[in-house]
């Protein structure tokens, strides 16, 4: 039939049928995890931040800055152009060219403690701190 063997491992399946399932690509149709499409914004991240470097394989953050407006943002380095994010919780996961980074936030006093993440490994922490002048809620 249609001049195709069937080989051991190969299931025979096509794109959208039950046979190929989604889980063999990240669990949701995607790649890197299977993170969800959704982005849950957190009133309490609106604003601008210092980014302060606390260890890992972190360089020096001096000028780095996140600016936060409810479901994504940006992370900026002086006058170049930022690098997009998706605030999911607290998580910030970075678009492509920068996908699979992702920011893990805890609240810690005023501000924030994070960990950076690649694939799902930390590779440096950092804090962030709301700028005198960074407004938020």
């Amino acid at each position: 039939m249609g001049g195709r063997s069937q080989k051991e491992g190969d299931h025979g399946g096509t794109l959208g049928s039950p046979v190929l399932s989604s889980a063999s690509i990240g669990g949701k149709g995607r790649f890197f995890g299977g993170t969800a499409g959704t982005t849950l914004a957190v009133p309490e991240l609106d604003g601008d931040w210092n980014v302060e470097r606390r260890g890992g394989l972190l360089p020096p953050l001096v000028g780095v800055r996140k600016r936060i407006h409810g479901t994504s943002g940006e992370t900026k380095c002086g006058p170049l152009p930022g690098a997009p994010f998706d605030v999911s919780g607290l998580s910030l996961r970075y678009r492509a060219p920068f996908r699979g980074f992702v920011d893990e936030l805890e609240p810690d006093g005023d501000g924030f403690r994070g960990r950076a993440t690649f694939r799902g490994r930390e590779f440096g922490r950092f804090a962030l701190t709301r700028k005198p002048d960074g407004g938020g809620s």
